[in-house]
């Protein structure tokens, strides 16, 4: 599998004439409250902060790290699927999963060597416990774009994802619990490296212009009704 998170109608409409061409044809169907909020939302978008899930077999806790991954401003999801299908409660998700790029991989190790290929150091959420040189979310390096990888509910991440990494992350724990549900731990570990690389960059969000662009063409496009039929009638 690519790196590519999907290629759809909406996508090959964009590639054939521009995401500037899609969002011309569109605007005079969109309110200046609407444009304006996708504008704002792209703005904030990081794409140098990465969630990577292992082996997720709860639809609900699938569908909370999609809209928690959404929610911070994070554009990517990555999903491992080495022995679970990932599947997500729509009806948790409140839409978060159109937004998102998720891309699929069938092993670890293709994902973190992928992601590593990009630029990205890949940290596998673990406790020490497991005999690994851990950070924290308070003291790992966020000045390069990074990805970290959560287990599953029961079985923590795998012993491959671990070899493949760049090191271990843990989120602090104060009680007597010894881990947090899986959607919590996205939730904590996900806005505290996102918090802290925006203040890194010095800026709320990080994409480049062509996929900035692209992102827009598409955000227009998902919000209105029959946009295949639209924009093929006006632009052929």
């Amino acid at each position: 599998m690519t790196d590519t998170p999907r290629t759809d109608a909406i996508d090959r409409l964009i590639e054939k004439h521009g995401p500037a061409t899609i969002c011309e044809a569109l605007m005079p169907m969109m309110t200046a409250e609407r444009i304006a909020r996708i504008d704002a939302v792209l703005a904030a978008r990081l794409g140098s902060v990465v969630t990577a899930v292992e082996d997720t077999y709860d639809p609900h806790n699938a569908a909370a790290t999609l809209r928690t991954t959404e929610s911070l401003g994070l554009q990517e999801l990555h999903v491992i699927e080495a022995r679970l299908r990932f599947s997500a409660a729509h009806a948790v998700t409140k839409g978060a999963h159109s937004w998102l790029d998720l891309t699929r991989w069938p092993t670890a190790e293709a994902a973190i060597e992928a992601l590593r290929h990009r630029g990205f150091r890949v940290y596998a959420t673990a406790p020490e416990a497991k005999g690994l040189p851990a950070k924290t979310i308070e003291d790992v390096d966020v000045s390069t774009p990074l990805a970290l990888v959560f287990g599953n509910e029961h079985d923590g991440v795998s012993d491959q994802a671990i070899a493949a990494s760049d090191g271990a992350i843990t989120v602090p724990m104060f009680g007597f619990t010894e881990s947090f549900n899986l959607s919590v731990t996205v939730g904590m570990a996900m806005s505290r490296i996102a918090t802290r690389r925006r203040a890194y960059l010095g800026a709320t969000g990080d994409l480049d212009p062509d996929r900035r662009a692209r992102l827009r063409a598409r955000w227009f496009a998902l919000k209105i009704r029959g946009v295949i039929g639209v924009l093929e009638r006006r632009l052929g």
